[in-house]
């Protein structure tokens, strides 16, 4: 049986935690919020947020850094409480809270495996959003040889707390926006399988994004060229051997 919670980094989404908050109310679930050195204000929304509500805790970095950091802050957080399990999400309510429940009955079939969101996205979607995330699909189709991914960037999933924290204690991985691309390629690459859940996700016009345009996108090519280069070392010094996935 799994033991699962939730899990939320945040950075300066002050404006919209609430609302993310409110929409779980209902699955009586611990929720693990990882405050990444966010402004003031923020900083008191959350803090009020636990203050009120039993089933919520945070977490804070003194100073931003970075949302691989704060990840990895939470998924360690939360195996040390004893989850088996966390549900990740976003803070800026781009995630639709209804689709949790799916996430857990995959994990509660498949415990092993990682869970990962695979987005329906309606008109909001900014052009250039989808043809990154195509690009960045392409490359992890490549490093894994397999197209079971289908969005390696979506930070909607849910993922098996001891392999996690297992891979993390091995391999330094970045501490940005790339982190989200990377531990995954990296779990497959270990043996975790995976499965895919359809959920719909939405831009919002006035949303505030974290994402440097320049500097992650620098990020993200210099992790694929990593792991580019890194399947290729384990395609020719381990033939034959590929993480099977459903």
């Amino acid at each position: 049986m799994i033991r699962p919670c939730l899990l939320i980094p945040i950075y300066n989404h002050g404006t919209t935690i609430q609302g993310v908050v409110d929409g779980l109310e209902g699955l009586a679930l611990p929720c693990l919020i990882v405050d990444d050195g966010s402004d003031r204000a923020t900083q008191a929304e959350v803090d009020a947020l636990a203050g009120c509500r039993d089933w919520v805790d945070v977490r804070r970095h003194p100073s931003n850094a970075g949302r691989g950091t704060a990840l990895q802050t939470g998924y360690r957080w939360a195996a040390e409480r004893g989850f088996t399990h966390a549900v990740q999400l976003d803070a800026d309510g781009q995630h639709d809270a209804a689709s949790i429940p799916a996430f857990l009955a995959e994990a509660a079939a498949h415990p092993e495996m990682m869970i990962l969101g695979d987005p329906v996205f309606d008109i909001t979607a900014p052009l250039h959003r989808l043809h990154g995330r195509r690009l960045s699909r392409w490359w992890v189709w490549i490093e894994t040889l397999c197209r079971d991914i289908r969005d390696p960037l979506c930070g909607f999933r849910c993922f098996p707390l001891a392999a996690t924290v297992d891979l993390l204690d091995r391999v330094h991985m970045g501490t940005g926006m790339e982190f989200d691309t990377e531990i995954v390629v990296r779990l497959h690459w270990s043996g975790i399988r995976v499965r895919n859940v359809r959920t719909p996700v939405q831009y919002f016009e006035d949303g505030l994004s974290t994402f440097r345009p320049l500097h992650d996108n620098l990020r993200i090519t210099w992790l694929h060229t990593r792991l580019f280069l890194g399947s290729l070392t384990r395609l020719l010094g381990r033939p034959g051997r590929k993480a099977r996935a459903t």
